[in-house]
């Protein structure tokens, strides 16, 4: 179960490193978004064809799914069905050791960092290794992605620095300058990526009438893992589907603008099961559930499902630039991971993360497959309040709704909410001043004025005037 968001998050605004850090980064994502799509006289229309794609894609899986899987059979490919977590990890540790291999090369891969796979395979005997520029930083450091598109955002150029010399042999005397960091990343990488046989990889969409995977990325690491080992595995989560190859046409025009702000991705590597003397001569496609079919049987919260993973959300949403990644204790945080962690995890292991985002609108303004996601929220902490459970929470929920109930009852009554206003103002006139109350109230409304100015109740109400001035009935 995930620790409450409220307590990470104060931990996380304790760290002013780490706000500085979010800040700069993801102003800096944002502005190069906002001047390449301002480029497209059609954005909003590319931004509807991406939703129609993902809602038919959704709305037929199981026939896409099929027709994947055929697909990739017929072109050498090999099939694995994932039902969780267990099932997927122990299916790729197996395909692992029938190559002959303790180590694999690794792209990349949020679905991999979902179920957990490099501890799975560590507790087997099996190396992953990451060669991801960030995911390395990130696991030199035994440290978690806090970004979807940049794991290691968290962390300065310094920071890293002092990391890789700590880490990295022939390193003492390295700079923090980009450059010299990523050419010691490189050499470090250079000889797994030709020695290792097995490579992992996830995948940004896979096409159903063709069995084309594709994988999008800016280091050209990925396109290393995917064509020199001789054994290539795919873990993919089963909404990743698309149903023809012309949809790719779109998305590929989608997701670059929106997750690094570019035109095109750097390297785009599409491949379609096996052929003989190029690349790898096996692979094998796993597809993953791990919650998803429950997802998609509630007709709001499904549309979390659309997300190509491009963290256009992240990078607008205050709550996130002030608290950073690790306070969402989720592989997928932000906005986004507010509305996917709870229901593919299930409410009660996450049952704060519906709040942990505010409905200021900004995510689905940015959002390239148009999620609606403040909606989703508010109908997520409609749940929450009806069928979450767990020690804490529920009397938690409780108390909240005998609260709303009462204030319910005095709003829908004149007599009661003129005797509230009436007794409001007695009891804030020893904690007032200035117009605002100075102090924090007493039980549980501690909690709204410990974060929030809280205005003092007026001396005379609206209808008191009125009655004044006008010698009649409010």
């Amino acid at each position: 179960m995930n620790r409450p968001f409220p307590g990470a998050a104060r931990k996380a605004l304790g760290d002013s490193q780490l706000r500085h850090n979010l800040r700069v980064a993801t102003q800096t994502i944002r502005a190069k978004r906002e001047a390449v799509v301002s480029e497209l006289g059609d954005w909003e229309e590319l931004r509807e064809a991406g939703k129609q794609i993902k809602e038919h894609a959704l709305r037929h899986l199981d026939v896409h799914l099929e027709r994947l899987e055929e697909s990739v059979t017929a072109a050498g490919g090999t099939v694995h069905w994932a039902r969780d977590a267990a099932e997927a990890n122990a299916t790729v540790a197996a395909l692992v050791r029938s190559a002959g291999s303790t180590e694999a090369i690794k792209v990349k891969s949020l679905t991999t960092d979902e179920i957990g796979l490099n501890e799975a395979l560590a507790r087997e005997g099996i190396s992953a290794i990451e060669t991801d520029l960030a995911e390395l930083i990130v696991q030199l450091g035994h440290d978690r992605s806090s970004h979807i598109l940049v794991p290691a955002i968290h962390r300065n150029r310094s920071e890293i620095r002092e990391l890789f010399r700590r880490e990295l042999p022939g390193t003492e005397n390295l700079t923090d300058e980009p450059a010299a960091l990523a050419e010691a990343a490189r050499r470090h990488l250079r000889e797994r990526f030709l020695r290792v046989g097995v490579g992992i990889s996830g995948a940004n969409f896979a096409v159903a009438d063709t069995g084309t995977v594709c994988v999008v990325e800016s280091e050209g690491n990925g396109r290393m893992c995917t064509t020199l080992p001789r054994v290539l595995i795919t873990v993919m989560g089963l909404e990743k589907v698309l149903p023809r190859f012309a949809d790719l046409g779109i998305m590929l025009q989608l997701l670059p603008r929106s997750s690094t702000g570019e035109r095109m991705n750097p390297y785009t590597s599409l491949w379609t099961g096996v052929t003989p003397g190029d690349g790898p001569q096996e692979f094998h496609l796993v597809l993953l559930d791990a919650g998803r079919t429950d997802v998609l049987a509630d007709e709001i919260g499904r549309q979390a499902l659309h997300c190509i993973r491009c963290s256009a959300c992240l990078n607008v949403c205050p709550v996130y630039e002030r608290t950073g990644g690790h306070a969402y204790e989720s592989t997928y945080p932000g906005p986004i991971g507010a509305i996917l962690t709870p229901q593919l995890q299930g409410l009660s292991s996450a049952p704060t993360l519906p709040w942990a985002s505010s409905l200021c609108g900004a995510c689905y303004e940015v959002c390239p497959v148009k999620i609606d996601i403040p909606t989703v929220l508010v109908h997520l902490r409609g749940r929450v309040v009806r069928e979450a459970k767990g020690d804490g929470w529920k009397s938690k929920l409780a108390g909240e709704r005998l609260a709303m109930q009462a204030m319910a009852r005095t709003f829908n009554s004149r007599r009661r909410y003129e005797a509230a206003q009436r007794a409001a103002r007695i009891g804030a006139w020893p904690l007032s001043r200035d117009g605002r109350v100075e102090r924090s109230l007493p039980g549980p409304l501690r909690g709204w004025t410990r974060s929030r100015d809280l205005p003092a109740p007026a001396a005379e109400t609206f209808r008191d005037w009125w009655r004044r001035e006008r010698g009649g009935p409010a």
